[in-house]
């Protein structure tokens, strides 16, 4: 099947923590070709134990586009637990309202990269979230990246480094829904 090669051609399928069985290979298969330059990255080949836990977590949500039967992207979080806002070290004063949604991961295939997968996927992540703010990181030797979060309206307000192996992400905070 010759791919459609527009963003607006995409099924967008949302899933849920019950659903993670079913998804769990599919994401693990997207995240191994969209970071294939880079898989020999041992941080990177820790993902199917990310997958495990952001799954794990009761309010997990996940959107997965697909080409036809082939998943070319996803991009998945889970809602943050009351009074462990881990981003408000960044920000002074910090908002008023925190309820905060953490996306970990955006991943989209090298052939549907530029065409609009990334915002289509984020924004159907976004939609009809409950929480005030959403929070993720991304690694500073991505500047593209974090451009493109930004014209989203993220904005960066600290930087971390989560695990000793782990790159140093930029901290970045938008309000929902996103603009």
């Amino acid at each position: 099947m010759e791919p459609s090669l527009s963003a607006a051609n995409l099924d967008i399928r949302r899933f849920t923590h019950a659903d993670l069985p079913e998804i769990r290979q599919t994401l693990i298969d997207v995240h191994a070709d969209a970071l294939a330059e880079e898989m020999e990255d041992e941080f990177n080949q820790r993902f199917p134990w990310f997958v495990d836990h952001w799954g794990g977590l009761p309010g997990y949500s996940c959107v997965i586009a697909y080409d036809g039967d082939k998943a070319v992207g996803f991009a998945y979080g889970a809602p943050g637990s009351p009074g462990h806002e881990w981003w408000r070290e960044y920000v002074d004063p910090a908002p008023a309202k925190d309820r905060t949604f953490s996306y970990s991961e955006l991943a989209v295939s090298p052939g549907w990269r530029k065409q609009g997968v990334a915002e289509r996927l984020t924004r159907a992540l976004m939609a009809g979230r409950d929480e005030d703010l959403v929070v993720l990181l991304v690694d500073r030797e991505h500047p593209r990246v974090r451009a493109l979060y930004e014209s989203w309206g993220f904005r960066k307000v600290g930087e971390r480094q989560p695990f000793a192996d782990s790159p140093v992400f930029a901290v970045m905070l938008a309000e929902l829904p996103l603009s």
